[in-house]
């Protein structure tokens, strides 16, 4: 995630006009901070954590259907 976010610092800079190039490593770097504050006030997860999660709702979801097939059986 570093990498991209360093990515899209590096793009972001590279849209300041010519006249403030000079500042640029600066610039750069304020983004980069500011994007990655941004980011992790989000409490944004990882595909894999995702992924992880979904396998674990898939699989309790097929566990209350089974549940719920038993339970009408007894009805």
């Amino acid at each position: 995630m570093n990498t991209s976010l360093d990515e899209l610092a590096r793009r972001i800079s590279s849209l300041i006009p010519g006249d403030v190039k000079h500042m640029q490593d600066d610039i750069e770097n304020n983004v980069r901070s500011l994007l990655q504050a941004t980011l992790s006030k989000m409490n944004l997860v990882t595909r894999e954590e995702f992924d992880v999660q979904s396998a674990v709702l898939q699989r309790t979801r097929e566990k209350l259907e089974q549940l719920e097939k038993q339970l009408d059986k007894l009805k």
